[in-house]
């Protein structure tokens, strides 16, 4: 029976001797099949265990960056650290890259001294932009692993993407939003935080495919570029609403959603439909207080776990997983919120 471990390893997990388990394995006699039957299994536990072995003792030292408001960077960090303990035996380091808006270039050179200074994997939430793909090749070439989370860099030779299916995620947003329009007149204010970002256009695609199919007289008016941030994006909705008097429901496909509220209220206007993504501290805020109808959620903490298994495949420490499956959409109300939703007493 063939196997790559030492027979004094075998004879410890099966609780045998070596001497027992040498006759085993080299098919000499005397030894009771039952005692046989131990040493087989003995050597499948092990075969299974055998990635724990790998993993004990390896550090992974790995660069989280991030371009995103500062409430989303936060509930990162913050499910990211939780998750750590569960990748023992492996010890999983990290440092962090954070910003919320910028240009292209800056974010290229923070990935560059990433890979002269040497990394074991680059977990990166970036905009799908000519220099951050060529930042990420330059990475790759210096053997440092990329995996993208929330919005992927598909022309980039990054080893994996970590998120949902963001087109199905913006076609159950139309879905929903036609459900509760119902009949009801009113045009939809659709909110990106950047056009350059693959996750918002992928929920795009998706919300107006839906709604050109089955709502085709509902008019969107779109507006982006408020990098998620408040105060872009409260002149972005109010300019908006201002223009169009029959706005009344909103698709958030980024962020600002106090800001949109905000410039909803200080015009008078009812805002009937408000459709958001991800359970952050301002939008778990918003749902329990009605402010928006339901948040296209999905757990963090898993993807940041199989983002650093990404990390480790890249390195021969875990077994190949074959392609990477998207992250399941979770459909939020007021009535369904995750009981360990983070930031539950906020009020910033």
């Amino acid at each position: 029976m063939g196997h790559p471990f030492p027979i004094r390893e075998i004879a410890r997990q099966a609780g045998l001797s070596e001497a027992t388990v040498d006759r085993v394995l080299n098919g000499r006699g005397g030894v009771r099949e039952s005692t046989a039957d131990e040493v087989h299994r003995a050597i499948a536990d092990l075969d299974r265990q055998r990635t724990q072995v790998r993993l004990v003792g390896r550090t992974f030292m790995c660069d989280i960056v991030m371009q995103a408001p500062e409430r989303f960077s936060s509930a990162v960090r913050a499910a990211l650290e939780a998750e750590l303990p569960a990748l023992h035996p492996a010890v999983v380091r990290c440092r962090f890259h954070f910003r919320e808006t910028g240009p292209a270039g800056e974010l290229a050179r923070t990935l560059d001294r990433i890979a002269r200074r040497g990394s074991q994997g680059v977990i990166l939430k970036a905009p799908d932009v000519p220099e951050v793909t060529a930042a990420v090749s330059r990475l790759t070439a210096a053997g440092v692993p990329v995996v993208t989370l929330a919005t992927d860099l598909p022309a980039s030779p990054r080893v994996a993407y970590v998120g949902i299916d963001d087109r199905a995620a913006g076609a159950t947003a139309a879905y929903l939003m036609g459900q509760w329009l119902g009949d009801r007149p009113g045009n939809v204010l659709t909110s990106l935080s950047s056009g350059f970002f693959r996750n918002e256009e992928e929920r795009e695609m998706g919300f107006r495919g839906v709604m050109r199919v089955r709502h085709p007289g509902r008019v969107l008016v779109e507006i982006a570029e408020g990098q998620g941030l408040d105060a872009t994006q409260y002149d972005l909705v109010r300019a908006a609403l201002e223009r169009d008097p029959e706005i009344r429901a909103v698709y958030s496909m980024g962020g600002g959603n106090i800001a949109t509220l905000r410039a909803f209220a200080d015009l008078g206007r009812p805002c009937e439909v408000f459709v958001a993504h991800d359970l952050d501290q301002d939008n778990t805020r918003l749902l329990r207080e009605r402010g928006l109808s339901v948040v296209l959620h999905h757990d963090l903490r898993q993807d940041l776990r199989e983002a650093c298994r990404h990390v480790m495949r890249a390195h021969g420490a875990l077994p190949s997983a074959g392609p990477a499956r998207p992250s399941a959409i979770q459909v939020v109300t007021p009535h369904n919120m995750p009981p360990d939703t983070p930031f539950e007493t906020a009020t910033g």
